[in-house]
Order: structure tokens, then sequence, then C-alpha cells
């Protein structure tokens, strides 16, 4: 038999990445683009459901690859109530809170509802959902704010901190679960995170909640002045909360989220861009060095990680700050078309057992 073909699927709000494998080799990839107008047909993003699979299946046919000839389908996660991290396979529990989108609406709740259709009429293939958003391997200790009414959460960029994680482990020729790392992934939101022997014992609420501020997240707040801010009839809720995700961070104080052209004005002489820019990186430097305390500073590596990476610039500022903590190793960019396939991959050649998705 030759490699496991894998088809790995990436909703997300107005487009769908699919891509073919044969075994870790990626041998082709689509992105679909949908009309804004053609998908305000549709009164949420559930209904898109035969649309897009339609769509997938015209452009499989466009590469010659039938259905019937796909070992295993794999769909990025989607928001479910905290789990372990791993490879799951697609059951109906996961299925009904996904169409119902019990823990909330987002892009990815697709992504196990199309791999299991597909799945199913290639001739009932194994279908599997790999480290999604919601994976929660916190500590006790982790979970315990200043306020006994609200408990710190685990929201994160799973899927590409792990594969990181684990391409580091690979370089350094040990198993991740051998290692201590400091991952940061720098994107549109910034998560850093503990990995402690294979699981993510501490890591901020990247969406919403703390850590250091992003192109268009707030993170960390100063709570007292926050609570006077939201009180002040100044911001609805709604509002507050675009300002918190979507609104806040370096979009809030440049009007912008792209770091490169945050870059062209401070190479223009724009000092305030200089400021918010070299504050942005002291704070993603502050954090690693935080969650390096987690791990009582026994840290084998430091991961950098996501499109920010792609800036020499920002990296050097963040890793002056830390080189002394532990080796730092640089990986741009975030493909999680391959950490999608590499997690079924695990599971088909048996070095990894599925998990089964229950409560």
């Amino acid at each position: 038999m030759g490699l496991p073909r894998i088809l790995a699927i990436n909703p997300g709000s107005t487009s769908t990445k699919i891509a073919y494998f044969e075994g870790d080799r990626e041998c082709w990839r689509d992105t679909q683009r949908y009309d804004i107008d053609v998908l305000k047909n549709f009164s949420n993003i559930i209904e898109q459901e035969g649309f897009r699979l339609e769509e997938i299946k015209r452009a499989l046919r466009a590469h010659g690859t039938k259905l019937e000839d796909i070992d295993a389908f794999v769909g990025r996660g989607g928001l479910l109530h905290p789990i372990p991290a791993g490879t799951y396979r697609i059951n109906d529990l996961m299925l009904e809170e996904m169409r119902a989108c019990k823990y909330g609406v987002h892009a990815s709740n697709l992504g196990a509802i199309l791999a299991h259709r597909l799945a199913k009429e290639a001739g009932g293939k194994p279908c599997f959902i790999v480290d999604p958003v919601v994976v929660d391997e916190l500590c006790d200790e982790a979970r315990i704010s200043g306020f006994p009414e609200i408990e710190r959460k685990s929201i994160f960029h799973a899927l590409n901190q792990k594969a990181t994680a684990r391409r580091v482990a690979k370089e350094l020729g040990k198993k991740y679960e051998e290692l201590r790392l400091v991952v940061a992934h720098l994107g549109g939101g910034i998560s850093v995170g503990a990995h402690l022997y294979g699981k993510v014992v501490d890591v901020n609420n990247a969406l919403d909640g703390e850590g250091p501020f992003s192109p268009e997240r707030s993170g960390t707040l100063p709570a007292g002045q926050l609570v006077n801010y939201c009180y002040s009839g100044k911001v609805t809720l709604d509002e507050m909360l675009k300002k918190l995700v979507g609104q806040g961070g370096m979009v809030a104080h440049l009007g912008t989220n792209d770091v490169r052209e945050v870059e062209k004005r401070i190479a223009a002489g724009d000092e305030k861009a200089e400021l918010v820019y070299n504050a942005m990186a002291y704070q993603v430097a502050k954090a690693i060095a935080e969650y390096s305390a987690v791990l009582s500073g026994q840290v084998d590596a430091i991961v950098i990680t996501g499109s920010i990476a792609y800036s020499d610039r920002f990296v050097d500022l963040v890793t002056r700050r830390v080189s002394f903590i532990a080796p730092i190793f640089v990986y741009p960019g975030e493909d999680e078309m391959l950490a999608l396939a590499q997690g079924a991959l695990r599971v088909l050649t048996g070095e990894e057992e599925a998990k089964e998705y229950a409560y």
C-alpha cells in the first residue's frame, strides 16, 4: 500500500481552503473564495454546508482527484466544549453541537460537518478534526483568577502552536512529550503558551481575554480603568466587545492591522507608529518571560511562529529581550493544512490513537 491519501478542509468566513496530501506531502491545494452577495442568500454559516460541499467537489474534479480514492478526511475543528489536544474522530455528538453552534458561531464549525459529509460519500472513510481552538490542558493553578466568578479560559492557536512545537522537537531529535517549550503565535491575535511535556499547561486567552495586545485585539487592560470606561456611557456592550476584538490593539492606535504598513511608516519617520510597534513587541517578550516562569525557568526552546514572524525587525525586538532564557526557533507563517493532515496521518499510521469527543 502507498501513503495514506488525505483531504484537509479549512473553512473561513468567506472562503474554504482544501489541500490534498499523500502522507505529509502536499500534492495540491485550492482556495475557494465566495462572493459576499452569494453568501447573503444564507441566513447563517451552517446553511452554507451544501453550497460549500459542491464547491469542494468541483475543485476535486478540476484537480482530477476522485472522492472514493481518498483514504481520510480532516477538517479544522470548531467551537466545542473544552477538550484535551489531539486528533478526534468526528462523531454524532460533535456534529450535533457544531450544527447547533452550541458553543458559538464560527466558520470553522463547518470543518467537521464537511469532512463527515465527504467521508460518507466516499464510502464511509475515516474523518477527523485536529487540535481545535478550545484545546484545554491548563493546570489547576492557571484557571484561578482574582475574581471567583471568572475562571481563566484556554482559547488559543492550538493547531499551529502544537504543530510548531512538534517541528522543533523533531529538529532537536526529541519527542514533543519530552520538552519544555514556550511557543508564541504572532498573528491577528497573539497567544503565548507554556508547553510542559506535551501539554499546554498555561496560555493567554488570545480571543478576548488577556495577553499582549495584537494587530487587532486589545489584550490585557488595566481592570479599574476598563470598568470605569464600560460604565462611562460612552460605549454600548457591542461597541466595547468590538474594541476588545477586531478594533483593538495596533489598529486602534494606528488605523491599520498590517504590520508591513506600520514598518513603512516607521521608515518614513513616524514616531507614534514606532512606539506602538515597539510596545507590541515589548509585551510579547514580557509574556514569553512570564510563561518561562511557569516552567520554572527550565526552558528547552522558545518558538516564534505566525505571520508576524516574517518580520525580521519585530522578531529581533522580541528575541533581544528573551534570548537569555533559551535557544530561539523561528517558523514564520502557519501551515494549518499540513498540521491537519499530520494529525490525521498520526492516527492512520498508528502513531497516535484517535480520541472520542464526549462529556
